[in-house]
């Protein structure tokens, strides 16, 4: 049986003073006053029930007992301290990487600026990006193949053991090529659109969960004529006259061969993009500087909107 006195805390003041040879010198280093140094080398003697220190002056000398004790002691404290790491980093908190969900369409501006930030809190931090739909990353972040994820959401987080950090709204647009019939119009009644064909997302992307919503306030089903499975490919295929779309206002940037016109208030089609995480793991210092970064980036936003 290992006795209660003996603990990894005083067995590091042991190591400390074993290298240091100074009660004064290992106060000053462990932050502890020498009062506590030399009350913690005590009590560790009583716990081994043998002495580990001869007295000279106002000072201890090690006796032979303490050098080779000191070897088992290092071994544990490594030990621990390298099983204590490894744990934190298999469960992911802390560790010296983290593994990042986005969608596609995030990618131009909200993704890079929030990487460069969390660089600067966490300079010693690697980063993986996984690009994907929100069905796909929140399957990620369920299995633990993911740390976090920044999502679209079509309406608000359905789920208790998730947290939710929201960073801007978006507004979903007709998309049309350039020159279409609705070139330039303030905003478009999908009614308008009853004969049109559509090209759409497919299935567990937030995009294509606004393209039904706004259709459903329209009260019909459009004519889809093609799902793809990325947002890219969809931008190319309106750009070239296969047919309209519904997209976020974010991916205006991506194409200048497309327009994006505001759909009439009666289909309003919103999303609230927001950082996810385990709500067990809300206190890890990876993704508290995440979430920081993640704050900050709205307020910009917010103030970007209140300015224009």
């Amino acid at each position: 049986m290992i006795d209660e006195e003996i603990t990894l805390k005083k067995l590091e003041v042991f190591l400390a003073f074993m290298r240091l040879h100074s009660l004064a010198r290992v106060s000053e280093e462990l932050g502890q006053s020498t009062v506590s140094v030399h009350r913690a080398l005590h009590s560790l003697e009583e716990g081994l029930r043998c002495p580990l220190f001869r007295r000279e002056g106002r000072n201890l000398a090690p006796l032979p007992a303490a050098y080779a004790f000191a070897k088992h002691a290092q071994r544990a404290v490594s030990e621990t301290e390298e099983g204590v790491r490894k744990v934190r980093e298999l469960a992911g908190f802390a560790g010296g990487r983290l593994k990042i969900g986005s969608l596609y369409s995030l990618t131009l501006r909200c993704i890079p600026q929030l990487l460069m930030g969390l660089k600067l809190r966490r300079p010693e931090l690697q980063i993986d990006l996984t690009l994907g739909s929100n069905q796909e990353l929140l399957r990620g972040l369920d299995e633990g193949r993911l740390d976090a994820i920044v999502i679209g959401l079509q309406a608000p987080l359905d789920d208790a053991q998730l947290l939710a950090v929201p960073l801007f709204e978006d507004e979903v647009h007709l998309a049309a090529p350039l020159g279409s019939p609705y070139a330039g119009r303030t905003h478009v009644d999908l009614r308008d659109l009853h004969d049109a064909k559509f090209i759409t997302l497919g299935g567990g992307f937030v995009t294509s969960d606004s393209f039904d919503h706004a259709f459903r306030q329209a009260g019909y089903t459009p004519e889809t004529i093609m799902r793809v499975s990325d947002i890219f490919s969809l931008i190319n295929l309106v750009s070239g006259g296969m047919g309209y779309s519904l997209l976020p206002g974010r991916v205006a940037e991506f194409s200048t061969r497309i327009e994006l016109i505001p759909l009439d208030a009666r289909y309003a089609s919103h999303q609230t993009i927001s950082l996810i995480v385990s709500k067990s793991r809300e206190r890890d210092p990876n993704l508290l500087a995440l979430a920081a970064e993640c704050r900050m980036y709205g307020k910009g936003q917010r103030l970007g909107n209140l300015a224009g």
